[in-house]
């Protein structure tokens, strides 16, 4: 079986094509021979050391977290998946490994395939749907909701489901385009350089999807009582969300429950899509930009 892996933290130059023997699941774990699978920040975030603390120094260490594919088959414990089952998932957060041939994860992240759904549009659904799904989860109807970086996965998706709970959704990108966020339903654009005292007190909810937004920025675009979501914690931000106040960090939970409604509801846009092959200059493009692209890179392996 072939992978993606890096022998130590760094740069894109880290990455490469290694083979591994697959291990068998074990409790409560599947074995995924993989179909697609989908790029997220994340995944360069974690090769380039940003989170070692979380994940150590044991290498060589795979890439990728967000896949679908065919269940191979299964650990001790497992009641709701078999072999032969089509299914998405996300492999677990230290040791990731969706940019291969075959990924372990816990049960627990993995639900079935949704039958309307191709294995490329499923990979690109699991973190950056319940993400937006759990830190959209208080959304109430008539209630307003500021998306900052609403063009990235997170961004479409949060959008996606804040309107579904019925509320009203502003946003900010890098350059504002008018079309794309008249075809989500984002009203008002503006760009990432705004002024927010021009929509001061307006929001229920902020959301930071690129977790460049200032703490004082977004209060100002908060109501009275309204709750400001980062999903890019560090330190000092996890420091600040436990203390009183609106502001909470957070990273996407795998929660059963909350992947099968993403499965069901959310769609997403693919910009590209390349064989494993070709994943390492894919990735390199990506990161170097670091801009949404209308859409999620996707990695189909052969034979999908």
């Amino acid at each position: 079986m072939k992978r993606l892996q890096y022998d130590r933290y760094g740069g894109p130059e880290v990455m490469r094509l290694a083979e591994f023997e697959p291990p068998r699941p074990g409790p409560d774990e599947v074995l995924v021979r993989v179909r697609a699978a989908a790029s997220n920040a994340l995944d360069w975030k974690m090769r380039n050391g940003e989170m070692k603390l979380m994940t150590g120094r044991s290498f060589p260490r795979a890439m990728g977290h967000d896949f679908a594919g065919v269940v191979e088959a299964v650990g001790a414990g497992v009641t709701r998946l078999k072999a032969g089952d089509a299914v998405l998932g996300r492999a677990r957060f230290r040791q990731a490994g969706a940019f291969a041939e075959m990924v372990t994860a816990p049960e627990k992240a993995v639900v079935l395939k949704p039958v309307d759904l191709s294995y490329e549009q499923a990979a690109a659904l699991p973190t950056v749907g319940v993400t937006a799904y759990q830190a959209t989860a208080e959304i109430r109807p008539g209630q307003a909701v500021f998306v900052n970086g609403y063009l990235g996965g997170v961004g479409r998706a949060a959008a996606q489901f804040a309107q579904a709970r019925g509320a009203s959704v502003a946003g900010s990108c890098r350059n504002p385009a008018a079309d794309e966020a008249h075809e989500i339903g984002v009203e008002p654009v503006v760009g990432f350089g705004f002024d927010p005292a021009a929509l001061a007190e307006r929001f229920d909810l902020v959301l930071d999807t690129p977790g460049m937004l200032t703490f004082a920025a977004a209060r100002t675009l908060l109501k009275p009582g309204g709750t400001i979501v980062d999903i890019v914690p560090n330190p000092a931000k996890m420091i600040r969300s436990a203390l009183p106040g609106p502001f909470r960090a957070m990273m996407g939970r795998p929660v059963t429950a909350d992947l099968e409604e993403v499965a069901r509801t959310l769609r997403l846009p693919i910009a590209r899509t390349v064989p494993l092959t070709e994943v390492i200059p894919a990735l390199t493009e990506l990161e170097r930009e670091q801009r949404p692209k209308s859409g999620k890179l996707v990695i189909a392996m052969a034979g999908s």
